[in-house]
């Protein structure tokens, strides 16, 4: 048995209800400061692989909020333009990364870059060229939002209703070439947000991934994902 070290985020009680989110493992949303979730589009069919877009807004700090729906817990491996947002460094959205732990129907709101067990910097959607991703001259999944979720290890019970596909580097096939006008994210304000680390056996398989591409409302327009 080989049993991982991760991070439990230390959540408060959420007071308010829940406008349901993309996913079957896992609700992801993308939530602007002013509270308001921003709008998904949907990008492909619903898959184990579901991708969708989200419109950005230039200087508006965000966070990535996820409920597990399953009756066990799940560790998350979250990669912000190919980053993982516990570390900054490359994500393959692998069992073995680093990852945030959330309970049975629990929701966690992940708000920025991890720089300690106590803190961390703010995601905030900026150019390109100003984002997290080009001061380390590593582009190639600008502007994508990728959840991993690995469930618990039960032993004794097979797991129901999973995917056994095994992971890939897949969050790196939504984004194109990188344009001048793409959206990126910035490595924003520290803010305190403390986290313990806890012992956890994730399944070998991802049981599914969610990717989120996010662009400026123009390139939306353009590529036809909303009507303008």
């Amino acid at each position: 048995m080989r049993v991982f070290l991760m991070l439990l985020l230390l959540l408060g009680s959420a007071g308010e209800i829940w406008a349901g989110g993309t996913g079957g493992a896992v609700e992801v949303q993308i939530r602007s400061d002013s509270g308001r979730m921003l709008p998904l589009y949907p990008a492909a069919p619903a898959s184990p692989q579901r991708k969708v877009y989200v419109e950005a807004v230039k200087g508006d700090h965000y966070s990535i909020v996820v409920r597990n729906l399953l009756n066990r817990r799940v560790d998350l491996v979250i990669a912000v333009h190919g980053n993982k947002i516990l570390s900054g460094k490359q994500s393959w959205l692998r069992k073995d990364e680093r990852m945030y732990i959330l309970e049975p129907h629990e929701r966690g709101e992940f708000k920025g870059w991890r720089t300690s067990l106590e803190s961390i910097n703010r995601f905030y959607f900026t150019d390109a060229a100003d984002s997290y991703a080009a001061a380390f001259h590593d582009e190639s999944a600008m502007g994508v939002i990728a959840v991993a979720v690995y469930p618990e290890v039960q032993r004794h019970e097979e797991p129901a209703g999973l995917s056994s596909a095994p992971p890939s580097a897949a969050q790196r096939d939504v984004s194109s070439k990188s344009e001048a006008e793409s959206a990126g994210t910035g490595f924003g304000r520290r803010e305190h947000s403390p986290a313990r680390v806890v012992a956890f056996e994730p399944e070998s398989f991802v049981a599914e991934k969610v990717l989120i591409k996010y662009e400026w409302r123009s390139t939306l327009c353009r590529q036809g994902i909303v009507r303008c």
